[in-house]
């Protein structure tokens, strides 16, 4: 799969869920090329925005969308990779900060 054809896949999936991609097309591209390398590497799409283990089990909690992004979007506008925003995000109807680590602190370095 190329990082255009995810591009389509997780735009519909970002619309079904009621969000978006954020609109700066290069800066999703360098994430979804993350994504499809960090599934090359582990065999799963782990954000490439935090340190995987390289352990599926290990990592569940941040298979991309992670189980942060929706408390995230919800509080801040964006997930932690400011790869899903909300439409107000994307507006610019809502400030733009930067989201906190939400992954517990012993799950950042399993490695």
């Amino acid at each position: 799969m190329t990082a255009e054809e995810l591009h389509t896949i997780l735009s519909r999936y970002a619309e079904s869920q009621g969000i978006r991609l954020n609109k700066d097309r290069g800066f999703v591209m360098d994430i979804l090329r993350g994504l499809l390398t960090n599934e090359q590497r582990y065999g799963y799409r782990s954000c490439p925005c935090r340190l995987a283990a390289g352990e599926k089990t290990l990592d569940a909690d941040i298979i991309c969308p992670c189980v942060y992004r929706d408390p995230d979007i919800k509080e801040f506008g964006s997930c932690y990779c400011e790869l899903y925003v909300s439409v107000d995000w994307n507006e610019g109807t809502v400030e733009h900060r930067q989201v906190p680590e939400r992954r517990p602190r012993e799950k950042r370095n399993i490695r």
